[in-house]
């Protein structure tokens, strides 16, 4: 028999008696999995940390699990979280040999994990003041799409000729056990800063940004950056991936045993640019957010509206040595 996508939006079934991967039903509620794994949660001792959800509500960062039948767990999860954590203790020159797709397809399963979280409290919360739960069908489609590239972890599926993502990895000099995450699930937009490296993932966007921020990424490409130069990126990263305008579309080809995905042209048939038009006070005010460990303020960040401040590049655009800035780190 061929290999069978699975997609919970289409019934929008996100209960816990069915597989988040596959659909197929539990043997019992208590077959979960946690959405960050037990040895990122240890390492950095997460497990009591809260963790804020878009209804403002607040969890711990254990609360946060997956229905997963044991199969599943054992079979394909259990590996991929084996050597993810092996190449993370070792840092950056580990993370590196990685195979990108299985960076891709860990940093999606914890995305789409908290997703998935998201969704069930939005239901719980809907119903109880009765009503129908409604999520945008741009939102819907992003989701989607992303569920549908983490099956590459369980069914013989290969992207014909592209990435479905944008990944950039940086030596970064950060301070012992700095544990810095983020992530924008409207834009499915991930980075994690630990050890000796920082790691910035768009889920769903064809390689767009990592292309947009193409000459920035050029220049910085070999450096080891200060932490407060990996935040830059990551403001920028951040930023264009919500000026992005697109939702990828893509042609899922069943060939003999294998499910091939092909993306469509991002462009279309529309003429417009495939970003909206980079706006340097609101940059800024991504960058103040993130740049809220050093207290620099937005008056500082445009105070020359033109060219917003940088420790990346100096005023000739070239890049800024990290070993050159006194701030912490």
């Amino acid at each position: 028999m061929s290999a069978q996508i699975y997609s919970p939006f289409e019934r929008f079934n996100f209960s816990n008696n069915k597989c988040f991967l596959t659909g197929q039903p539990l043997n019992t509620e208590e077959e979960k999995i946690q959405v960050f794994p037990q040895w990122l949660m240890s390492r950095y001792n997460l497990e009591d940390q809260p963790f804020k959800l878009l209804d403002e509500s607040m969890a711990t960062y254990k609360d946060l699990k997956l229905p997963c039948t044991a199969a599943v767990n054992e079979q394909f999860l259990e590996p991929l979280e084996a050597e993810i954590s092996a190449a993370f203790d070792a840092g950056y020159e580990a993370v590196k040999q990685l195979d990108d797709l299985k960076l891709f397809q860990w940093a999606g399963k914890l995305l789409y994990g908290i997703i998935f979280n998201e969704i069930q409290a939005g239901i719980k919360q809907q119903h109880a003041q009765g009503e129908e739960f409604n999520m945008s069908q741009a939102i819907i489609h992003k989701f989607n799409h992303l569920h549908l590239m983490l099956q590459s972890l369980n069914l013989p599926i290969e992207f014909d000729g592209f990435k479905p993502f944008s990944m950039v990895l940086f030596k970064v000099d950060n301070a012992d056990d700095v544990f810095g995450y983020r992530d924008e699930i409207n834009t499915l937009t991930f980075s994690l800063r630990i050890k000796d490296f920082g790691l910035i993932i768009c889920l769903q966007d064809n390689g767009a940004n990592a292309s947009y921020h193409k000459e920035a990424l050029e220049k910085i490409k070999d450096q080891t950056l200060h932490p407060i130069q990996f935040e830059e990126v990551n403001a920028r990263f951040f930023y264009s991936a919500y000026l992005f305008n697109r939702l990828p579309e893509y042609n899922i080809l069943p060939v003999n045993d294998t499910i091939y995905i092909e993306a469509m042209p991002l462009r279309g048939t529309s003429t417009k640019p495939l970003f909206d038009d980079w706006v340097n006070k609101i940059y800024g005010q991504v960058l103040e957010n993130f740049w809220k460990n050093w207290g620099f303020l937005l008056l500082e960040i445009i105070k020359n509206p033109e060219e917003p401040m940088s420790f990346l590049f100096d005023a000739d655009g070239k890049p800024i040595s990290g070993q050159a800035i006194a701030l912490a780190r």
